[in-house]
């Protein structure tokens, strides 16, 4: 099996791609399994697999350890890394193709903890990858992009796995709005263009900076734009993610 982190920042789309994309898979005869990591997950748009929630849930921890929504989030980040025995024990009972983890709302308590090292060791790092999701509110201006771009950056040098970036629930950005970002993604003059025409904000002089060091380091290219709503791109998801394990290959593995 193969396991795919989708990691983003909150209310970027990570369950609703997620299960859209189970279901784009299931349509197309490819198993797959979900794994539901967010133990402070009210609810979800699909029924998982496996669930944190059955070992550990926010508002226990709230009142186990008479802490606050944030600080209970910190508890749970290492708290699954306890028990993640228990989670692999369960995904060892399924044969599939490809595990689905949908990784908790809060971005930093899955890529900025050891414990998400402890788990993606755990489930098999050299098998893994990772979905990271653009959220195309942000992506809308040349800073927000930037700022997203340097996020990606960060969570793949945590991580140390393969990624691809998707830019996700695109069906929210006008046609002009789309091109643009997608531009942004393929051509870096065309970003730096546009970020030298705003070259009076103060903000955009540090998202200049950052922007060659970004170039630096290679993270421009292609983008896959998705839309759950409208099930968009989700080929193009399953394609790229064949040229992250395979290579290219449609692979059918065990």
């Amino acid at each position: 099996m193969r396991i795919i982190y989708f990691v983003g920042t909150a209310g970027s789309g990570k369950s609703s791609l997620v299960s859209a994309y189970k279901e784009w898979l299931d349509n197309n005869g490819i198993d797959a399994v979900i794994v539901n990591l967010d133990p402070g997950a009210e609810s979800i748009p699909y029924v998982p697999d496996a669930d944190i929630r059955e070992w550990i849930e926010l508002r226990e921890v709230m009142d186990e350890y008479s802490l606050g929504p944030n600080g209970a989030q910190v508890v749970c980040a290492d708290l699954m890394a306890m028990n993640i025995e228990k989670l692999t024990d369960v995904l060892g009972t399924y044969k599939t193709n490809y595990v689905l983890v949908d990784t908790p709302g809060q971005l930093e308590l899955f890529a900025f903890r050891k414990s998400s090292n402890v788990i993606v060791e755990a489930l098999g790092k050299e098998r893994s990858m990772t979905v990271f999701l653009a959220d195309p509110m942000l992506c809308k201006t040349s800073n927000g992009f930037i700022s997203t771009m340097m996020l990606s950056s960060i969570v793949q040098f945590r991580l140390q796995i393969p990624m691809i970036t998707v830019l996700s629930k695109s069906d929210l950005l006008s046609d002009d709005e789309l091109d643009k970002v997608l531009t942004w993604f393929a051509d870096p003059d065309a970003l730096y263009g546009d970020m030298l025409d705003n070259d009076s904000d103060p903000q955009t002089v540090i998202g200049m900076e950052l922007f060659k060091a970004l170039e630096g380091v290679g993270v421009f290219g292609d983008i896959r734009h998705v839309s759950s709503k409208e099930e968009t791109g989700l080929e193009e998801l399953y394609a790229a993610s064949q040229q992250c394990f395979f290579g290219g290959e449609d692979a059918d593995i065990n």
